[in-house]
């Protein structure tokens, strides 16, 4: 299968494994990638990573073989699949980083735009290419970058399809961090600045700014009030509070 799923104690590491395509995206791997996320779900992974296996590429992108000659019910078909994997990452309740080390581009950066960090070595290069194919980005690229980037920066990416070196995308919001080394070591190093909380306030954190981006401030209020008080309730917000004023370490379970 050419999406391996490995643990590091609590960390799930999905690795796309196509080196010799870059680890292009074909429709039987985005199928393989929904397999390994209900695995994923399953287990009592905190965090999962995305890397890209080999020296050159995270992903470059859909298979564009595969493309050619396809009809518009089966286009429409995958395109939706693709999206319902995607969304999928997000639905989670542990977060979610993209290690990119090498080419992120089309489907591989909207397989990056899905999770809820994105790492990137100084190698890493990404963008959305495929108005140079004469296509749209269908996996969710138009949707997650203005929300990660900002309308314009986004709108200028897509139209022209051009190439953003790592640097460029740290600072536009692209990327998190940039960072140094093997990228599954350093996806785990970043993992564990979040792995030791509980995954009650992690999972409703996440949910808060999520929608945040979707309801206007006096709904988000309201929404991120309700967040606050289903936690409050949560025996790991007790733990917290007491933990803090006994000036010991939280153990949290999420519960």
């Amino acid at each position: 299968m050419p999406i391996d799923l490995a643990y590091r104690d609590d960390v799930a590491i999905v690795t796309i494994n196509r080196p010799e395509a870059l680890n292009a995206l074909s429709f039987a791997l985005i199928r393989d990638i929904g397999a390994r996320l209900e695995e994923v779900a399953q287990s009592r992974a905190r965090a999962m990573l995305f890397v890209g296996a080999g020296p050159k590429a995270f992903c470059a992108g859909a298979d564009i073989k595969e493309l050619l000659g396809r009809d518009l019910q089966a286009h429409r078909r995958d395109t939706e699949r693709g999206q319902a994997t995607f969304a999928r990452i997000a639905a989670l309740p542990m977060p979610s980083i993209a290690v990119i080390h090498g080419f992120a581009f089309g489907g591989g950066l909207e397989l990056a735009l899905a999770c809820s960090f994105r790492l990137g070595t100084k190698a890493a290069k990404v963008g959305l290419p495929e108005i140079k194919l004469g296509l749209v980005p269908g996996y969710g690229g138009t949707q997650r970058l203005p929300r990660v980037v900002g309308e314009a920066r986004a709108l200028e990416m897509i139209l022209t399809g051009r190439t953003v070196e790592a640097e460029e995308a740290h600072r536009i919001g692209l990327l998190n961090r940039i960072v140094e080394g093997d990228p599954v070591e350093a996806g785990i190093a970043f993992a564990r600045e979040f792995t030791g909380y509980g995954m009650i306030a992690l999972a409703h954190c996440r949910a808060a700014v999520e929608r945040a981006l979707d309801v206007p401030v006096h709904e988000g209020l309201k929404i991120e009030a309700d967040l606050s008080t289903v936690v409050f309730q949560s025996a790991d917000s007790v733990e917290g509070m007491t933990a803090f004023a006994e000036k010991r370490r939280a153990q949290f379970r999420d519960a």
